[in-house]
C-alpha cells in the first residue's frame, strides 16, 4: 500500500496558496495518494480565476526584497513597518506584483500552473461543501476537475494518512 498526505488548505492569501500546491504536488510526483481540503478563506483557490494577494500587513516577518534593479539593491531586505503597510493604499496591491515578479524572475510556476499540475498528477482537490453552503458558492464557481466533500468524508481519508498537514 502506497503513502498517502492529507493536506487542510485554510487561506488564500497567495503566499499561503504556494505550500499545498507545491506539496500536493510533489508528493504526487513521488508517488503518494494526495488530497487536499479547501475551506474557508482557502476555498477560493479552486476558483477559475485566481484573485490571491500578499498582505505584508498580516505578516510582520515577512521580508521585501525587490525584483528589479542591481543586485546589491536586489539583496537588501526591506522590513516594512505595519505603519506604512496596514496604511498605504495600495501597499497589498503592490506588495502582491512585486512578490509575482519575483517568482517569474526565479522561475516558480504560478498558483494555477501548480493547481493544473496537482489534477494532472491526479491529486484530489476537495471543496468544503460546508464553507460553500455559508459562503454561498455553487458548483459552477469553481474549476472543473475537482471534488466536493464535507470533513467526515476528508477525514475518512485523513485519519490513515502518513502525513497530515494543515495550511
Amino acid at each position: 500500500m502506497g503513502k498517502k498526505m492529507a493536506i487542510i488548505a485554510a487561506q488564500g492569501s497567495l503566499d499561503w496558496a504556494y505550500p499545498p500546491f507545491i506539496l500536493a504536488s510533489t508528493a504526487a510526483a513521488m508517488g503518494m495518494e494526495v488530497k487536499v481540503f479547501f475551506t474557508f478563506y482557502g476555498l477560493p483557490l479552486l476558483k477559475p480565476k485566481l484573485e490571491a494577494k500578499v498582505t505584508p500587513a498580516a505578516n510582520p516577518a515577512m521580508p521585501m526584497k525587490m525584483p528589479f534593479g542591481p543586485k546589491g539593491f536586489q539583496a537588501i531586505d526591506w522590513p516594512i513597518p505595519h505603519a506604512v503597510s496596514g496604511v498605504v493604499p495600495g501597499f497589498d496591491s503592490m506588495a502582491t506584483a512585486l512578490m509575482k515578479k519575483q517568482f517569474k524572475n526565479k522561475g516558480v510556476a504560478t498558483i494555477t500552473e501548480l493547481r493544473g499540475m496537482c489534477l494532472d498528477l491526479g491529486v484530489d482537490l476537495i471543496a468544503c461543501q460546508m464553507t460553500m453552503d455559508v459562503f454561498g458558492f455553487e458548483e459552477k464557481d469553481f474549476i472543473e476537475g475537482i471534488s466536493y466533500a464535507g470533513a467526515a468524508a476528508f477525514l475518512d481519508f485523513a485519519m490513515d494518512a502518513d502525513i497530515q498537514l494543515f495550511m
